[in-house]
């Protein structure tokens, strides 16, 4: 197992690492798209490098803006999608529950996070980080590749939503042209 900095959240309980939480993991796993390819011992690898916490609803898990390297997975609780909008103002993009993963882009680019991501119920979640990352594509290749394609799938599907919403504002402000 990789060593890494187990303090991404200091103010939150650290429960350790994820390999506690290996079972229920395998069982959200089993219904994300993202990991469906995934054996249990894989999936147990991949929690050997993660670490898990516990917030209180209300707890600010990701801030907007901020430098980030690490992404997490929702095990238990909801957060919802913060993201200030042209006037500054917090708007609410979106919800996530177990079996989602956030940060997924400062994770793989380190560039400052996109949106806000707020406990609205008590979480349990696991961080992976890019150091820890980085050593799992060392020790297990094999998993580590896996890992590393099944987030540029996430990424890419993201883009192409994106890109979707984008082209219908356009469509809808920009007149046709015959």
């Amino acid at each position: 197992m990789a060593q890494g900095d187990p303090d991404h959240f200091p103010n939150l309980e650290h429960l350790g690492d994820a390999v506690l939480f290996v079972q229920r993991i395998h069982e959200i796993i089993q219904h994300i798209d993202l990991f469906e390819d995934f054996e249990e011992s894989e999936i147990r690898h991949l929690a050997s490098y993660m670490e898990c916490y516990r917030a209180p609803a209300g707890s600010e898990i990701i801030r907007e803006g901020e430098p980030g390297d690490f992404m997490v997975m929702l095990i238990e609780g909801t957060v919802e999608i913060m993201r200030k909008d042209t006037t500054g103002l917090p708007a609410r993009i979106g919800n996530a529950g177990p079996g989602k993963t956030l940060g997924e882009m400062s994770l793989i680019d380190g560039e400052p996070r996109f949106a806000s991501c707020i406990a609205t119920s008590e979480l349990v979640f696991a961080v992976l980080d890019r150091a820890r990352l980085t050593h799992l594509i060392a020790a297990e290749p094999n998993v580590g590749v896996k890992i590393l394609m099944e987030l540029l799938m996430l990424l890419n599907q993201r883009l192409r939503v994106v890109s979707k919403q984008l082209m219908q504002c356009l469509e809808k402000r920009l007149p046709r042209i015959s």
